[in-house]
């Protein structure tokens, strides 16, 4: 019995070992992402990002996949609203009473001064931010990349596709770096 456990698990790691890496995987799945609506729409900007990569033929069949990439993503659209007000006020204030007699009425005296200054502000801003956590995973559920992009998007481009275009860009580099390591040890 002990030898069966030995067995099967040196036949797990061979299983292992056949399965590609990072510089091996030439077919992609993207998986849905976790997140609801806005992580579908993100997935099809990272599908269309890796698409046009070049880096990997996309498949919709997860089981032609060398690899699947899965994870979570959100893209927001949210009003930010900031109130502040500020305000000075200064009053002063001096007076005299008047008398009375029978022959001459004294004058009454008074001096008041009052400054004021107030300013309030109230703005709202509209604010688009994205994020997606994502990994590869090779068909032995190991994971062989992982990465994690945000963006509050850009002069020319949303949030959800910079964070899209930064995931496929981050994969690039990492594909290349990696060959570059395979091809110094051989």
């Amino acid at each position: 019995m002990r030898i069966l456990a030995v067995f099967s698990l040196a036949a797990v790691a061979v299983f292992a070992e056949d399965e590609p890496g990072l510089t091996e995987v030439k077919r992609v799945h993207v998986d849905r992402l976790v997140g609801g609506e806005s992580a579908d729409q993100l997935r099809e900007l990272i599908i269309a990002s890796l698409h046009n990569s070049k880096l990997f033929v996309l498949t919709e069949d997860p089981e032609r996949a060398d690899a699947i990439l899965r994870g979570a993503a959100e893209d927001v659209v949210y009003t930010e609203q900031f109130q502040a007000s500020d305000g000075v006020d200064m009053r002063a204030g001096l007076g005299a009473g008047t008398r009375s007699t029978r022959t001459s009425n004294l004058g009454a005296r008074s001096l008041s001064v009052s400054v004021s200054d107030d300013e309030s502000v109230n703005r709202h801003e509209r604010k688009h931010e994205a994020m997606a956590a994502v990994r590869l995973v090779n068909r032995a559920g190991d994971i062989i990349w992982s990465t994690t992009q945000e963006s509050a998007g850009g002069k020319f481009r949303g949030a959800g596709a910079d964070v899209a275009e930064k995931i496929a860009k981050r994969l690039l580099e990492d594909v290349e770096r990696a060959k570059s390591v395979v091809s110094q040890k051989r």
